[in-house]
């Protein structure tokens, strides 16, 4: 009698973890020093598999606009969302990252029983939740979600170098890059710059 007491909470926790759907959770854009960050959330169909999937970074650009389609046609639901600039600067940018992880979760159409998350931290929800270090390339519905971020911003930068053609954001997509800070110091700052981040602060005069 005892070993069948010991035995059953480790069951039911076995099976309780394997109950409804799983979301997967990533961002893109924490780096950059413009622009919103994005995340999104994705509920697979295990019944449409999708080949391919890995961590956004590891996949051409062609690659991940191809599975980007794929994903939002294949996907049981799916959903992305944006913290702003002027969030960005207000609350930080990890705070800010897990509020875009926040809103995509609860956009989805359904209501996943778990949720997993790239990376170490996990954002604020009423649903059981798990970080997965380096998850992105172990779970796929990480790794669609990764995608999913991924290219949406990419389109962001690309609209963002229209409105500002000096910065050359369809390149570098607001990270760093040595002809971004050119450009920061010969021009200033857009209003889509992150005012928080040091090298934007440094370029407008602020050390």
């Amino acid at each position: 009698m005892p070993s069948r007491k010991s035995s059953t909470p480790e069951q039911l926790g076995l099976h309780f973890d394997v109950i409804g759907l799983i979301a997967g959770v990533d961002e893109a854009g924490r780096g950059p020093l413009a622009g919103p960050v994005v995340a999104a959330a994705v509920i697979l169909d295990d019944l449409k598999p999708i080949k391919g999937l890995n961590d956004s970074k590891k996949l051409s650009a062609a690659q991940r606009e191809r599975l980007y389609d794929e994903i939002r046609a294949k996907a049981l639901c799916c959903a992305i969302a944006e913290a702003s600039v002027e969030e960005i600067d207000s609350l930080n940018i990890l705070q800010a990252t897990m509020l875009a992880m926040r809103r995509a979760v609860e956009g989805l159409r359904l209501k996943p029983g778990k949720v997993l998350v790239d990376g170490n931290r996990l954002p604020v929800l009423k649903i059981a939740a798990e970080a997965i270090v380096k998850g992105d390339a172990k779970v796929k519905a990480i790794s669609a979600a990764s995608i999913l971020a991924k290219v949406y911003r990419d389109r962001l930068c690309l609209a963002l170098h229209e409105q500002h053609p000096l910065y050359g954001f369809d390149g570098h997509k607001g990270y760093p890059t040595p002809e971004h800070l050119a450009a920061l110091r010969e021009h200033g700052a857009c209003p889509q710059h992150r005012r928080s981040f040091g090298p934007v602060r440094e370029a407008l005069g602020g050390g």
